[in-house]
């Protein structure tokens, strides 16, 4: 009499793709199930954006004024400044995009 053949061992705990496909669909049905994002933490997020924009920018225009009046240069350091703090802000702003 022969015995009959062995049950295939499960090798999906051992099988990185096996395992990856299985987390990803794990993922797919959680972000199905989960509500989108509220509107009111994209207008916050909008918000927090434009301020680290336009901070610079004021920081930069109010320095360059102050120096301006001071050494009587017309608007010479205002427009540099300006330009410099819109620059910063750029930049911290994509940082921030980038951390998100």
């Amino acid at each position: 009499m022969t015995t009959p053949p062995p049950e295939p061992r499960s090798t999906e705990g051992r099988d990185p793709v096996a395992t990856a496909a299985r987390r990803a669909r794990q993922r797919d049905e959680a972000n199905r199930d989960d509500p989108a994002t509220p509107a009111s933490i994209r207008l916050a997020q909008i918000g927090v954006l434009g301020w680290t924009i336009v901070t610079p920018i004021l920081l930069g225009l109010l320095a360059g004024h102050w120096l301006d009046r001071w050494l009587r240069t017309g608007v010479m350091f205002a427009a540099a400044l300006l330009t410099v703090g819109a620059g910063l802000g750029m930049w911290f702003a994509w940082r921030w995009m980038h951390r998100q």
